[in-house]
């Protein structure tokens, strides 16, 4: 992943949408023990990262395949809302798999933007393999959920946040499917920086994380976590050999310390933050004593969270 490459995806994500910031926040910083700094992806126009990756990949696609109509995802939101939101920007038919009981705003939301939403299966998995039978059955392009051009899109947040803080001593980056680490590593790489790259999953979620361990793609039978954005069980074999190779590490955190998490940041920043996105700060707290007075970066990938599941969270 190529510095030019990189620039070249920001200007197609620039032409939609400004950059996001990055701020210190006092409180989170007493908090945390450390300097801490928030890359804000919550302020997007979808309220979160993923959008950036769409914009590129439909932009890559029309140019490279004219004759396509339409595309289909699988999703448990933020992908889906991506998808849609640069399909129908270019005029092309959006189709969108969830899994069954998905989050009903982030449904809501992919329907307001302009898809056809379609429910199967009980996780992300069954979902993405029936859209990719459905993608033969109607003819539609199979967008995929982890791609290089996905990774250069998103890799646009990475870029603004390491040219605004090139000294950071760590940043923590959550993982689903691993467009957003690669993206971080990819850009770090580029700008020739020693940040170091922690990522962060769901200890009901490991599946990058037992990989990272053996060096290799390890699956699992479940991904049973409130952290939608993390709720893999299959990891992509190109994110983990990327993964493997420019993270210093994984830490796994549970839905207790992911809830605590958000909490802290609506006490601390009146930001909130989805499961996904409290994800890299909970990973710092639990490591607290590790990066005391250390500069480090956490990565807010998201804020779309069920209303419900947000009251209860802050109900505590």
């Amino acid at each position: 992943m190529s510095l030019a490459a990189i620039e070249s995806a920001a200007a197609l994500v620039h032409a939609v949408m400004p950059p996001t910031p990055q701020y210190r926040w006092p409180l989170l910083c007493q908090r945390a023990g450390t300097e801490l700094w928030v890359k804000h992806e919550n302020h997007t126009p979808l309220g979160a990262f993923k959008v950036r990756g769409g914009i590129v990949y439909i932009d890559h696609l029309r140019r490279s395949e004219p004759g396509v109509t339409g595309v289909i995802a699988a999703t448990r939101g933020n992908h889906g809302q991506s998808v849609t939101f640069a399909a129908v920007r270019a005029g092309l038919k959006s189709v969108i798999v969830v899994p069954e009981g998905n989050s009903t705003e982030k449904n809501a939301a992919m329907k307001a933007l302009g898809c056809e939403l379609v429910e199967h299966g009980h996780d992300f998995q069954a979902a993405y393999e029936f859209a990719q039978g459905l993608a033969k059955e109607r003819g539609l392009h199979p967008f995929p959920s982890f791609h290089p051009l996905l990774a250069h899109g998103v890799g646009t947040y990475a870029l603004e946040f390491l040219k605004a803080q090139p000294d950071l001593d760590t940043v923590y980056v959550p993982i689903g499917l691993g467009s957003g680490i690669c993206g971080m590593i990819g850009a770090r790489d580029a700008l020739g920086l020693k940040t170091k790259v922690v990522g962060v999953v769901s200890e009901n979620a490991p599946t990058y994380a037992l990989s990272f361990a053996k060096g290799s793609p390890v699956p699992t039978n479940s991904a049973d976590t409130m952290a939608d954005g993390l709720a893999c069980r299959v990891p992509v074999a190109d994110a983990v050999a990327i993964v493997n190779r420019g993270a210093e590490r994984i830490v796994t955190v549970s839905d207790a310390e992911i809830k605590a998490a958000m909490r802290a940041y609506f006490a601390d920043t009146h930001n909130v933050a989805e499961g996904a996105g409290a994800a890299t700060l909970a990973a710092l707290l639990h490591e607290r004593d590790r990066m005391a007075g250390k500069k480090v970066g956490v990565v807010l990938s998201g804020g779309n969270v069920d209303t419900k599941v947000y009251r209860d969270v802050l109900a505590g």
